[in-house]
Formats: C-alpha cells, sequence, structure tokens
C-alpha cells in the first residue's frame, strides 16, 4: 500500500501543470480580493464508487494521468488475476474463502483471493499566486479551424501590439479551455486584464476573447485513504500451467459457479508469470 501511496503522489507532482486550469476558476474572486496575492485552497475530491471494466495497459509503468477524470491505475503483477462481478454481494461470497482450488482433467490449480483496495485522493490542497507577467485568454469559439500553432501565432501577434494594449510576448501556451501568454515587461498583463475583453482576428472573423488574471500554483498537501473496491477481486498466486486464453476460460468458469460462491463476471484479466499489466478503474457513473 505504500508503495502505492508513493506512486500516487509522484503522479499528481507530475500533473501540477493539470492543475492550472482548475486554478483559474478561482478568477473571480482573486479579482474581487486584489489585496490577498496569495492563497492555500483546497480542493475536495468527490467521492465516488469505482470499477474495473477489462480495460488494462502493458508493462508496469504507472502512466502520468494516474489521477485524472475519475481514473485510477492500478499495477497488476505476474501471475494474478482481476475479476470484476456484476453484483457486489458476489465479490464478498468470493471472498469469504481465500482459498480456491479449481480441478481441471489435466491438472489442479490452488490460487489465493484477495480483496482490492485502491488509494484515492480526498483532498489536494494548492498554494496559488497571481503572475505579474501572465495572463490567460479565454472564450474561444468551438470548431475553429486553426491548428495550436497558428492560434498561437495570431494570438501572439495581436497581443504584441502595443495600440492594443499588449507588449513583447516571451512565452505562450496551451491550456485546456485557454491560452496562457507570458509578457517580458512589467505592466503589460495588468494593462490587458484592466482591459478584459478584446476582439481578436482568428481567421476571417473577430471573436470576443475574454483576458483575466494567471494563477499559477504548487501542491502544498494531498490527502490519501484507501478506498476498497466493492465489485472486484484480485486472484493471487496462479502457477504457470495454461497459456492466457485458457486460463481466462477456466478462471471465468470457476468464479461464475454459484456452488463456489460465485456469479456474473463482468470483466476479468489475466496477468501471465513475468509480466505485469496496470489496470485501469473509472468512475461507475462514467
Amino acid at each position: 500500500m505504500m508503495l502505492a501511496q508513493e506512486t500516487v503522489l509522484h503522479a499528481l507532482q507530475v500533473e501540477q501543470g493539470s492543475l492550472k486550469m482548475r486554478l483559474q476558476e478561482l478568477q473571480q474572486l482573486i479579482n474581487a480580493h486584489r489585496d490577498y496575492p496569495q492563497d492555500k485552497c483546497p480542493f475536495p475530491v468527490h467521492e465516488r464508487p469505482l470499477v474495473f471494466r477489462g480495460h488494462t495497459q502493458q508493462g508496469k509503468e504507472v502512466p502520468k494521468s494516474l489521477v485524472s477524470n475519475l481514473r485510477i491505475c492500478c499495477p497488476l503483477p505476474g501471475g494474478s488475476a482481476l475479476v470484476t462481478f456484476d453484483d457486489p454481494k458476489v465479490a464478498e461470497q468470493v471472498l469469504r474463502q481465500k482459498e480456491h482450488k479449481i480441478v481441471m482433467e489435466e491438472c489442479r490449480l490452488q490460487v489465493e483471493v484477495q480483496p482490492l483496495e485502491l488509494p484515492m485522493v480526498t483532498t489536494i490542497q494548492v498554494s496559488s499566486q497571481i503572475c505579474g507577467r501572465k495572463v490567460l485568454v479565454s472564450g474561444f469559439p468551438t470548431g475553429l479551424h486553426l491548428s495550436e500553432e497558428q492560434l498561437l501565432d495570431k494570438l501572439e501577434i495581436f497581443f504584441g501590439k502595443a495600440g492594443n494594449g499588449g507588449g513583447d510576448v516571451a512565452i505562450r501556451e496551451m491550456l485546456q479551455g485557454g491560452v496562457m501568454l507570458g509578457f517580458t515587461e512589467d505592466g503589460v498583463a495588468e494593462r490587458l486584464c484592466q482591459i478584459g475583453q478584446f476582439k481578436v482576428p482568428l481567421g476571417r472573423q473577430q471573436f470576443p476573447l475574454k483576458v483575466s488574471p494567471y494563477l499559477s500554483g504548487e501542491l502544498q498537501k494531498v490527502e490519501i485513504r484507501s478506498q476498497p473496491v466493492p465489485r472486484s477481486v484480485l486472484v493471487r498466486h496462479i502457477p504457470d500451467v495454461l497459456d492466457s486464453p485458457e486460463l481466462h476460460d477456466v478462471l471465468e468458469i470457476h468464479f461464475q459457479k454459484p456452488t463456489r460462491g460465485g456469479g456474473e463476471v463482468e470483466a476479468l484479466t489475466v496477468v501471465p508469470p513475468g509480466q505485469q499489466r496496470v489496470a485501469v478503474f473509472t468512475s461507475e457513473s462514467g
């Protein structure tokens, strides 16, 4: 469990950039309280049940998007299987018997069944402050037929002109739902934010875009706790006696038998010995 928590923390640090847009939700609050240059903002993460629907990724590396869009990635060791049942009561019944013996004509398998818990982020606390030389440009229309590079070029040209209240652009970065522009001189960002609204030519039309202060932030505190996955069980210590497709069928048949406490299986994935995969859990409502 400690390794899983360290993995989550590492991924959260990698994903600091993805929090930038979340911080922009505080724009109105910051604008109303300009005498507070810095604030620590806790973001509660809503609790939702997670479920494994069979999606895995090869390898043992946890992807950078570990905690995003209600997705949690769980490394699966070699010689294991992950089973998700339609009914959480079936998972409870299966877990009552720690060891399961699977009898076949050619061999007998003895495996161990374990409950599954995932590290869940409950609160993210971010230290945020207004960047004096940067602005956030937002309000872009949907269906804009411009590449990312073309859009950034047009914004740099427009906001680089002194006649538009701008100045020399040093940094430009595409964000989700907006663009960050950084300027070489003090005062440019503040001047643009005071104006607030601009009609910017993008292609053959002019579009009203909003310019607001840009917030930067760093993670200050992350609270994590374990959350059980009620419909899934982890099968461990599977011997290397069958190939993956045959083993998949054998396990599915075994865990569907009512006499073994089983029931309808929604998803099942097998990780052969010597390999490792990453199981992707998503929100049950997603």
